[in-house]
């Protein structure tokens, strides 16, 4: 599986992408999606997709990407952030690093190494989704990739 964030993209306004149009049922995976990014999103910097799958915003120091290929059973939650890009210094290193991060510090999520760049991710089927639980994921994967870019790219960065 591959993430790209490479969708069409247009700004999301608090008071009018994130409520609910007056005639229209909202999904509420959907909205808890965008429930929890507006909270976390101090920078105003979040953006949205025209198809209303994928959100980006910032969170401290990194990008965070949400992503729901749909609402069924079978559709798949994504969050991911990259936070550091190859070229890399001490790669074996840096590999042992975030596999030993992986079984301590990730809770939910986990490190992992795509198209060169080191992302913290986390993924997971739609079914039985709770607004805590996306809640929980997205606050994770936000807050580790925040906490840990700036070593990575402190220590294995070129």
């Amino acid at each position: 599986m591959t993430f790209t964030t490479d969708s069409p993209i247009t700004p999301v306004e608090a008071e009018s992408s994130f409520a609910p149009p007056a005639a229209a049922p909202v999904n509420h995976i959907v909205q808890t999606i965008q429930t929890v990014i507006a909270s976390m999103d101090a920078e105003n910097s979040a953006l949205e997709n025209q198809t209303e799958d994928t959100w980006k915003f910032n969170y401290g120091t990194v990008e965070v990407v949400v992503n729901i290929t749909g609402t069924e059973p079978t559709d798949t939650f994504t969050v991911f952030s990259t936070v550091l890009s190859a070229p890399f210094r001490d790669e074996a290193k840096m590999t042992r690093w975030l596999l030993e991060k992986n079984a301590t510090d990730t809770f939910e999520a986990r490190y992992a190494i795509q198209n060169d760049q080191v992302l913290v991710l986390s993924s997971r089927s739609v079914e039985d989704l709770s607004p805590a639980e996306i809640s929980r994921i997205i606050t994770i994967v936000a807050a580790i990739a925040d906490d840990n870019d700036e070593i990575l790219k402190e220590n294995f960065g070129v």
